[in-house]
């Protein structure tokens, strides 16, 4: 373990590294777990990768709905790539050390991402809530000023908390170990690793989660009981079939991501455990990620059709 300035006063060290110990518990998948990480990898590149190509360069596809889906797609190569290529680096080359530098910049870009991710699914359902409940003036509202603003908020809007809430993780005391029992740097690992009293910093934890994770999801809940509520009220079975298929896959996506990473951030520190926390991490770090391309391409005949255009499939 490798420590630097002892501090008397407080008997704690400063840690100058870490180790990210991953998935060093299996020896024998090693192989498997990078062939395994590279393909989903790869899945999640391509995949978003063609949804943003195709929101760009086909005219039927010239609407706020897929601007959105494209800014979605760009976060997600982003989101991922944050975490995977760390994954696989130490999974190929056997190197657990991470300094604690690039420790923080990773935690940091990882929550400033995540931030991004719950704003920009809530203004994906504004989107949808304008569309459905307001159409006449969605062309007005949902303007490309507006949505370019909505989105610059998006990226944005986070980076200012999360840059606090990482420096103030790392102002922590790390006197027990310098190893942490994850595949990247996390704030659950960190309070577990931390010596003295945690519990200002975990209400703070709890404090940004409401903000960022809680808040926007009760505004996409509010925006579909709207929805829900105007397309129950359409005339033919055919409208109401199409306007759902129009949310659906949105929906799914909201439930996969803010489910996984409201269990992993709103649990109480006595119930996190290693193996629970890596699960869910791995649930929404990247299999949803990877799971999105399909969800949305697969649900949506407009996508469908893009797609067959630009492959020139009959």
């Amino acid at each position: 373990m490798k420590f630097t300035e002892i501090r008397a006063e407080d008997n704690a060290s400063t840690v100058t590294e870490f180790l990210l110990l991953g998935f060093s518990d299996l020896p024998n998948l090693q192989g498997i777990l990078f062939g395994m990480f590279s393909i989903i990898y790869l899945i999640i590149l391509v995949g978003n990768s063609f949804i943003i190509v195709i929101t760009r360069i086909d005219p039927a596809l010239q609407k706020p709905m897929y601007f959105f889906l494209a800014n979605f797609s760009s976060l997600e190569i982003c989101y991922v790539s944050v975490t995977l290529p760390r994954i696989l680096f130490s999974i190929a080359a056997q190197e657990r050390k991470i300094s604690v530098l690039s420790c923080a910049t990773q935690l940091c870009f990882f929550l400033m991402l995540g931030a991004t991710e719950c704003f920009l699914l809530a203004v994906m359902s504004y989107d949808r809530y304008v569309a459905i409940c307001n159409p006449l003036h969605y062309p007005l509202v949902m303007n490309p000023t507006k949505c370019t603003q909505l989105a610059a908020a998006s990226w944005l809007g986070g980076i200012p908390v999360q840059i606090g809430q990482t420096c103030q993780i790392f102002s922590l005391h790390f006197c027990n170990s310098n190893q942490i029992n994850h595949f990247f740097c996390d704030i659950p690992p960190f309070l577990k690793l931390a010596c003295g009293d945690t519990s200002i910093n975990e209400l703070s934890v709890y404090l940004v989660a409401i903000l960022f994770a809680a808040v926007p999801f009760m505004l996409i809940l509010a925006s579909y009981s709207k929805i829900i509520a105007t397309i129950l009220k359409l005339p033919t079975a055919t409208g109401r079939a199409k306007a759902f298929s129009t949310c659906s896959s949105h929906l799914l996506v909201v439930f996969l991501f803010f489910g996984s990473a409201t269990i992993t951030y709103l649990r109480p520190k006595s119930t996190h455990s290693p193996g629970t926390d890596k699960l869910f991490s791995l649930f929404y770090t990247i299999v949803t990620p990877m799971l999105n391309p399909l969800i949305y391409s697969l649900r949506n005949k407009e996508v469908i059709a893009a797609l067959r255009k630009l492959l020139r499939i009959k």
